[in-house]
């Protein structure tokens, strides 16, 4: 369509400079005839005023206020030389007397406004979904400039041709010239030198791109940036002010509302919160993991100690239930009886055997008592702490059964205020326990050595060796008084061997003509009985194929406020509070996992189950273990564990202040002398350290004795003796939560291997002294030399301070560069972290402790007969306890050359 002819009006009289930005009256005579502004037809100041400051204020449309135009090098008084862009614009801004050209020019800026190119001063636009994170993890100087490319203005229209030689006629005429595109600009114009400058530009971002994806540098800031963003310290202190005594108490009443013995009902109820409770703390890829196993669950009715009159008939039964304590709301409490006991109806004469270790039983022998077919009564605790290894020994011995009491002297009214009000196992109270025998197979023990999946190879029950082969039974003393005055003239009196029930007179041993005891323990055996793990992570942004891992179980014998309830409790706070730091942008450097085993009181069985299906895996990329179990039974904290974790240790005690003493957790412990202790055989850490090499750690506060495996063991004894406030449990949290923090996210892991080479020296000389005792002597005939272990006790120490000192050349190479970590030095750094976390693997031996091949750890490790006790190199000891001295030197020398190695791989893998 043709262009209407426009009337012609004369130009007004171009201003000179000092025109232009004079004030008063003179700007005002200027421009009193020039024709009003088509963008200004609403102002209603005086015609001279208003349209001189309409062309000479006018912004562009989609230019910022005049504050931001003057910081970006306007005139104050708003006068703007005129420049390149200065015609770009007002053509731009269109004209009334032209409507295909403002038609062209307002759909050029409809497209500048979608391409987001229109405000480059928008920080809010131009900022990537990241810009943030990087921002405040670097110092501000370094990201002044803006994400964006130089704009490259494009002229629409011209009214002449260019230059300054338009012809008046031209425009006399109503002639135009046609729209010219994509003009180059003149050479040594100002144009073309500012399109150069930004082509330039435009290379410069380029290779900067380039030269960051190429060395880089910055992949490793992306993963590094989630840790960097936040301030570790102020991490630390958000961590330990987050821990929570009334949500720790809300989580432990409600896991403590019902019994819920391993893959019961009850227990399955628990898994499902427990899940539930991960996904809504935040955890990431939170799954259900199935084992089935060998269990055991008593009958109604199907237990029974009697004493038998002489025409076999009752004349007394024990009570064997504890009285209710849980009312209704509870369930039903549980039966009294043992996990994994053998089924089976006996009959004999009821012999006292003390604590019920082996050499309580040699010295029955040795006074001339026969115990073949008898009935064993022993009380817990002694030199024998292990159940099992109480009813094993009794096996070993010839009794028939065996029935295990809590006597008052050890856990009762003797030693102070029992239960409920207090601490000791009241008349009625019973311990509940396993007795499958931990110390020789762990885990299920029809499947020793893989994990127990459908499909598996199984073995029969009746070839295994972890179980039993007679029936126990728990008792409390209220019953054990009974059969104690029955044997009262029987046998021979044993006043060393006397307990705290009171009434019995005289302690005897009792004999074959002892009044007949019926022990009957009948029960259901479920062979493939489901239990259920769970497991949720929080991923790391480095390292996220390595994880420190915390675990605690679920199961329990009764209620379980201390055992495991305690520990559940803490690690779901502690899963709530980095769930809560995860949601604010947080992120480890490396992966942390959180488990809730099942089937731990049986006999380690979840985790075991669980370490043996991953054994690979878990060798290669688990860094650290820390299990928490019975968590808290009083006031004084205790930690056993690998060597390494003792600075460390030592280093978060320091943070932790004890409101009741107000002091720190480090100053008790210095002033009770305490120590790192060794781990024995008792928690789910025996897989992880004994079995795959991943160094592990057990924390706990503890107290006197408690209530132990009894329905005693509740949450209202739990808020008022164990632990009334919670503070304890709150302290835990706080110590849990820093030692994670320390292994996830410090960029080196704080590791003391040194402490390692120096306990390791400390251990060769408690064995050499141990074999000894045993008849171990360098010439004669039991030659046992200890020399090589003590001299690859000291290369470990040499490795380890030479190791040591790369962390310090790191710290050095940082701090040189401000802060800055090159790429190739981060994988270095990985790196000795992965060798470092290897060191414990490397002292596995494949081939493991003889005749307990799931025990591989050279250094840690039950022995056969130790049970919970610490006990180191059990492959030794075993051998040394066997006898056979050519096997024990083949063994010190096989076991120094593991070591050796191990020690050369921490400097040369």
């Amino acid at each position: 369509m043709a262009r209407e002819k426009q009337p012609y009006e004369p130009a007004p009289p171009i201003p000179s400079y000092d025109e232009a930005i004079a004030g008063g009256s003179r700007r005002s005579a200027v421009f009193d005839d020039y024709p009003h502004s088509p963008i200004d037809d609403t102002d209603a100041r005086p015609r001279g005023e208003t349209e001189a400051q309409s062309l000479l204020n006018t912004r562009h449309p989609f230019e910022y206020p005049s504050n931001t135009q003057n910081a970006r090098g306007r005139h104050s008084r708003g006068y703007r030389p005129p420049t390149v862009e200065t015609d770009e614009e007002s053509l731009l801004s269109g004209s009334d007397s032209d409507s295909d050209a403002g038609g062209e020019a307002a759909h050029v800026r409809r497209e500048m406004q979608e391409l987001e190119i229109d405000d480059p001063n928008d920080r809010s636009r131009n900022l990537s979904s990241w810009g943030k994170r990087i921002a405040s993890s670097l110092p501000q100087w370094s990201w002044g400039w803006r994400w964006r490319l130089p704009r490259l203005r494009i002229v629409l229209s011209q009214r002449g041709t260019a230059g300054a030689d338009t012809s008046a006629n031209d425009e006399a005429s109503g002639d135009v010239t046609p729209v010219q595109r994509f003009a180059f600009p003149s050479l040594g114009s100002a144009a073309l030198f500012l399109l150069m400058g930004r082509i330039v530009a435009i290379f410069l971002v380029l290779g900067f791109l380039y030269l960051i994806f190429v060395t880089d540098i910055f992949t490793g800031m992306a993963k590094r940036m989630g840790s960097q963003m936040f301030d570790p310290e102020s991490v630390r202190v958000h961590v330990q002010n987050s821990v929570d005594p009334r949500k720790i108490r809300d989580t432990l009443k409600h896991f403590t509302s019902y019994a819920h013995i391993a893959g019961t009902e009850g227990d399955f109820a628990l898994a499902e919160d427990t899940e539930m409770l991960f996904r809504k703390y935040g955890l990431e890829e939170v799954t259900r993991d199935t084992y089935l196993v060998y269990m055991n669950y008593p009958k109604r009715g199907g237990r029974a100690v009697e004493i038998m009159g002489p025409d076999d008939k009752t004349v007394w039964s024990a009570k064997l239930e504890e009285e209710e304590v849980g009312g209704e709301t509870a369930g039903r409490q549980t039966y009294a009886f043992h996990g994994h006991s053998k089924s089976g109806d006996v009959k004999g004469p009821l012999i006292y055997a003390n604590y019920g270790s082996r050499e309580d039983f040699k010295a029955l022998k040795d006074s001339g008592v026969d115990t073949k077919g008898a009935i064993a009564l022993v009380r817990y605790y002694g030199a024998q702490g292990d159940r099992a290894l109480k009813v094993k020994a009794a096996e070993l011995a010839g009794f028939a059964g065996c029935i295990i009491y809590s006597d008052p002297a050890d856990d009762g009214f003797v030693k102070g205020e029992v239960a409920p009000k207090g601490r000791f196992m009241p008349s009625d109270g019973v311990q509940r326990g396993s007795v499958s025998l931990m110390s020789w197979v762990v885990g299920d023990v029809l499947t020793p050595g893989w994990g127990s999946k459908e499909g598996q190879p199984r073995m029969e029950v009746g070839q295994t060796p972890g179980l039993v082969k007679i029936p126990s039974l728990p008792l409390a003393w209220r019953d054990a008084q009974v059969l104690l005055q029955h044997i009262k003239g029987f046998g021979n009196p044993v006043p060393n061997w006397a307990g705290g029930v009171p009434d019995v007179g005289e302690w005897w041993t009792g004999n074959l003509s002892s009044p007949v005891v019926h022990l009957k323990n009948e029960q259901d055996e479920n062979e493939k009985q489901p239990i259920w793990n769970v497991y949720g992570k929080i991923v790391g942004v480095e390292q996220s194929e390595k994880s420190v891992i915390i675990g605690n179980h679920r199961d329990s014998w009764a209620f379980g406020a201390a055992d495991p309830g305690s520990g559940t409790a803490v690690m779901l706070e502690i899963i709530r509070v980095f769930g809560d730091l995860v949601g604010r942008g947080w992120r480890p450097l490396r992966t942390i996992e959180f488990m809730s085993w099942d089937g731990e009181e049986y006999n380690l069985i979840g985790s075991t189950e669980f370490v043996e299906q991953n054994d690979d895996a878990l060798r290669r990329n688990a860094l650290a273990y820390i299990n928490l179990d019975t968590a808290v039974t009083g006031e004084t904290f205790h930690a056993a564990g690998s060597p390494v974790f003792r600075k460390l240790l030592l280093q978060v005690l320091n943070r932790v202040g004890d409101p009741n003493f107000n002091t720190t957790l480090r100053d008790l412990w210095d002033e009770r002398k305490g120590d790192l202790e060794g781990l024995g055989a008792g928690s789910d850490y025996v897989a992880f350290q004994d079995i795959v090499g991943t160094s592990s750690l057990d924390l706990h506060f503890d107290g006197a004795e408690y209530p132990y495996h009894s329905s005693y063991e509740n949450f209202e004894w739990m808020e008022r003796v164990g632990d009334p406030g919670f503070i304890y449990h709150t302290l835990l949290g706080q110590v849990l939560g820093l030692i994670i923090l320390e292994l996830a996210d410090r960029p080196i892991m704080p590791f003391d291997l040194t402490a390692y080479a120096d306990n390791l020296v400390r251990w060769v000389d408690e064995l050499d002294a141990w074999t000894k005792a045993q008849g171990a002597k360098p010439d004669g005939d039991t030659p046992l030399s200890l020399q090589v272990l003590k001299d690859a006790a000291i290369e470990v120490g040499v490795a380890s301070r030479a190791f040591n000192k790369w962390e310090s050349s790191w710290e050095n190479s940082v701090v040189a560069a401000n802060g800055w970590e090159p790429a190739g030095l981060g994988k270095t750094r990985c790196d000795h972290n992965n060798r470092m976390a290897l060191f414990e693997t490397d002292l596995l031996d494949t081939v493991g402790v003889p005749n307990r091949t799931q025990f591989k750890h050279v250094v840690f490790g039950p022995q056969l007969w130790s049970g919970y006790d610490e006990a180191y190199f059990p492959h030794i000891r075993d051998t040394v306890m066997s006898g056979d001295w050519v096997l024990a030197n083949k063994t010190v020398e096989r076991v120094a050359a593991i070591i050796k190695k191990a020690a050369v791989n921490l400097l040369q893998r």
